[in-house]
C-alpha cells in the first residue's frame, strides 16, 4: 500500500443471506488444488534432491510421528488415475505445485529434463480430461542446497528462484495459461524462519522479514522472467493468505494490535505486490527487530509488477487484542504450537480463539470471513481478477462398514464459503474460480498424516482413493454452476 495509507481497521461484516438457489457465472472454474511435496512421494526418483522439507520431516521431533512425505500419496506413479479421478468429479481445473529440486536439484543451473517430464506428461493428461491446469512454482520447498547457502533470508535465493520460473515457464508455458509465483509466502517466512514449526525450521524474527522481503523480490524478478517467455496470454498471480484480523473490541489498544498484525500478516505483502510501497506502521512497528536496510533501491519497482490476477487462500478469521502485561510466555495463534511467535516484534498482541464451530484444527468456521477478505481485495487492488486459490477444512473422516466416507461437516463448510463467495460476485467481485483444498487427503506438513483436508480419502496403507461425500456434493456444484443443497448425498 502507499507509504502514507493505513491499513483499515477490521470490521465484523455480517453478509445478508445468500438467494437460494445460489447459481456461478457459467465460466468460473470449479478447482481442486494440491502442492507437490504433500503428495507426490518419489523424493529420490528421477534426480529430485532433498528440499528443506525433506530436512525438516526427517528431523526427529519436527512432525507428527515423524512422518514425512517420502511416498506421500504417491501421485508422481499415479497421477493418470488420479487426472482420471478429477474428470469423474467433473472439475474443470487443477491447481498443482512443481518440487523445485525435481526440476533444478541444486537450485541453480540446468534443468533436469526427467524432472519437467513428469510435469509435461501431468499437463498433457489434464489437458486431454478438459480440465484447465494452474501451475504454482513455490509452495514451500525450497532444494535444501539453497538453504544450505542462507535460503531466503538471502538475497541470492530470489534471483535463483526467477532462474527457476524461466525454466518452468520455457516447458509449459505453451500449454499452461495459469501462472502462480509464490504460495502463501506469509507461511514461508514467519513459519520457516519466526516460529520455525515449519521447514527449514530456523527461529529468527529478524531473518524471517529479511525472508518476506526477499520472498516479494523472488516474486517480481520471476513475474518479469515468466513473461519473457511465455505467451502475453497466459495468467501471472501469486497467491497470498491474507488474514482477516479483527480486534476483541474497539478500544484503542484493541484495534492498535489488530492494525500491527494486518500489517505483519498482510500489508508486508499485499503493500509492495499490489502498491509498490510497505506500510510505515510495520517499519515503526519492529525497528526493534530489523532497520529494514535489505531493501535496497529499485527492489519495489521490481516488486510491483502489474499482476493478472490475485489468488487468495482463507480458513478461518484470526481475533486479537492489546495483551495483559501481566502475562507471558506463547499465546496460541493458529498456526502451530511453538515457543517461539510467527508475529515479530507483537509480545504486545493476544491472539484469542474466535467463536463458532471447529474444524480438526481447532480453526473456527466463519464464511463471513471470506466474504470480508474478497470485498478487501476488490478494493485493494481495484479491477484485478480474483480466484480462491485455497479453502477447505480438515475432519476426522473415516469410512464407513460398507467402505463409504461421508463427511457432512465439509460439505456445510463448501456450502457456507462457496455462498460468501456467490455474495462476493453479487457485490461486485470479479472472482473467475475456487480451488477446493484439497483434492485428497495427503502429508499436512508438521501434523503428518494425521489431518485430512481431502474430498477424497485416501487409505495409507493401500493408497486406495475414495470420494467422500462432499466430493459427489463438490461434483454437482461443478456441473451445474449450482450449490446442491447441504443435506445431499
Amino acid at each position: 500500500m502507499p507509504e502514507s495509507a493505513q491499513p483499515e481497521t477490521p470490521i465484523l461484516v455480517s453478509p445478508a443471506a445468500p438467494e437460494s438457489p445460489v447459481t456461478f457465472p457459467p465460466a468460473f472454474l470449479w478447482g481442486a488444488a494440491t502442492s507437490a511435496y504433500q503428495i507426490e512421494g518419489a523424493v529420490r526418483e528421477d534426480g529430485r534432491t532433498p528440499s528443506i522439507w525433506d530436512t525438516f520431516s526427517h528431523t526427529p521431533g519436527k512432525t507428527a510421528g515423524g512422518e514425512t512425505g517420502d511416498i506421500a500419496v504417491d501421485h508422481y506413479h499415479r497421477y493418470r488415475e488420479d487426472v482420471a479421478m478429477m474428470a469423474d468429479l467433473g472439475l474443470t481445473a487443477y491447481r498443482f505445485s512443481v518440487s523445485w529440486s525435481r526440476v533444478q536439484p541444486t537450485g541453480r543451473g540446468p534443468a533436469v529434463q526427467v524432472g519437467l517430464d513428469f510435469y509435461r506428461r501431468l499437463v498433457d493428461e489434464l489437458l486431454q480430461h478438459g480440465i484447465t491446469p494452474a501451475v504454482t512454482l513455490y509452495h514451500w520447498d525450497l532444494p535444501q542446497e539453497l538453504e544450505d547457502a542462507g535460503g531466503w533470508p538471502e538475497r541470492d535465493t530470489a534471483y535463483r528462484f526467477a532462474e527457476y520460473a524461466q525454466i518452468v515457464g520455457e516447458a509449459l508455458g505453451d500449454r499452461v495459461e495459469h501462472w502462480i509465483t509464490l504460495n502463501e509466502p506469509w507461511c514461508s517466512a514467519f513459519l520457516g524462519y519466526g516460529s520455525g514449526v515449519h521447514a527449514p525450521g530456523r527461529t529468527d524474527p529478524a531473518a524471517s522479514l529479511r525472508a518476506a522481503h526477499h520472498l516479494n523480490l523472488a516474486h517480481g524478478l520471476a513475474t518479469s522472467a515468466l513473461r519473457s517467455v511465455m505467451p502475453t496470454r497466459n495468467e501471472v498471480a501469486i497467491s497470498l493468505n491474507s488474514s482477516v484480523v479483527r480486534p476483541l473490541s474497539q478500544d484503542p489498544a484493541d484495534v492498535a494490535a489488530a492494525r500491527k498484525i494486518d500489517d505483519l500478516a498482510n500489508g508486508v505483502f499485499h503493500g509492495p505486490i499490489l502498491h509498490g510501497a510497505y506500510p510505515k506502521s510495520l517499519f515503526e512497528a519492529t525497528r526493534s527487530v530489523t532497520d529494514w536496510s535489505f531493501v535496497q533501491d529499485g527492489d519495489l519497482e521490481v516488486i510491483h509488477q502489474p499482476l493478472n490476477a490475485l489468488g487468495l487462500n482463507y480458513y478461518t478469521p484470526t481475533l486479537v487484542s492489546a495483551a495483559d502485561p501481566q502475562l507471558s510466555g506463547p499465546r496460541a495463534d493458529g498456526h502451530g504450537a511453538s515457543e517461539h511467535s510467527p508475529w515479530p516484534a507483537s509480545d504486545d498482541v493476544a491472539f484469542h480463539q474466535t467463536p463458532g464451530d471447529r474444524t480438526e484444527m481447532g480453526w473456527s468456521v466463519d464464511p463471513s470471513g471470506l466474504h470480508e477478505l474478497i470485498m478487501r481485495y476488490t478494493r485493494e487492488a481495484p479491477g484485478l481478477p480474483i480466484y480462491i486459490t485455497e479453502n477447505g477444512a480438515a475432519y476426522d473422516d473415516k469410512p464407513a462398514a460398507d467402505g463409504t466416507v461421508h463427511d457432512p461437516e465439509r460439505i456445510a463448510y463448501l456450502h457456507g464459503h462457496l455462498a460468501a463467495v456467490r455474495r462476493a460476485i453479487t457485490d461486485g467481485a470479479d472472482v473467475r474460480g475456487y480451488f477446493l483444498w484439497s483434492l485428497m487427503d495427503n502429508f499436512e506438513w508438521a501434523y503428518g498424516y494425521e489431518k485430512r483436508f481431502g474430498a477424497v480419502y485416501v487409505d495409507y496403507a493401500t493408497l486406495e482413493r475414495t470420494p467422500k461425500s462432499s466430493a459427489r456434493w463438490y461434483e454437482r456444484a461443478a456441473r451445474t454452476g449450482v450449490l446442491p443443497e447441504v443435506d445431499a448425498r
